[in-house]
């Protein structure tokens, strides 16, 4: 699993390039927002962290929407599928899953994006 989540980790340069595309920005738009948008992701796997810690599913679930959202709006498609699969499992009262290892992977994912590379 770590070597899968090492080849597609996501970067800031990925980031970058899908907002100008999809949003036709320039890159000194997208640049002036990108510590915001890190900002927020840091913030959101945080919430997600704390509802893991407190073995709440409906947090985990709640969490696992709000940050969905914010990776397909930045066009990390591979941590959207992780946080989908975190959403439905715990909405579904799903106790077997483990929570820990897709959040472990989003981290994996999010290294060099949440350290500004």
């Amino acid at each position: 699993m770590i070597k899968e989540d090492v080849k597609k980790m996501q970067g800031i340069e990925d980031i970058r390039k899908y907002l100008s595309e999809q949003f036709h920005l320039s890159l000194e738009q997208v640049d002036s927002m990108m510590p915001s948008f890190v900002s927020t992701l840091a913030s959101h796997m945080d919430m997600l962290e704390n509802a893991l810690a407190a073995n709440d599913l409906i947090l985990i679930g709640k969490a696992g929407h709000t940050i969905k959202g914010a990776f397909l709006n930045l066009g990390l498609a591979e941590c959207a599928k992780i946080a989908i699969d975190i959403e439905e499992s715990s909405k579904a009262g799903d106790c077997n899953t483990d929570y820990r290892s897709k959040v472990d992977s989003l981290h994996r994912l999010l290294e060099g994006v949440l350290k500004g590379n």
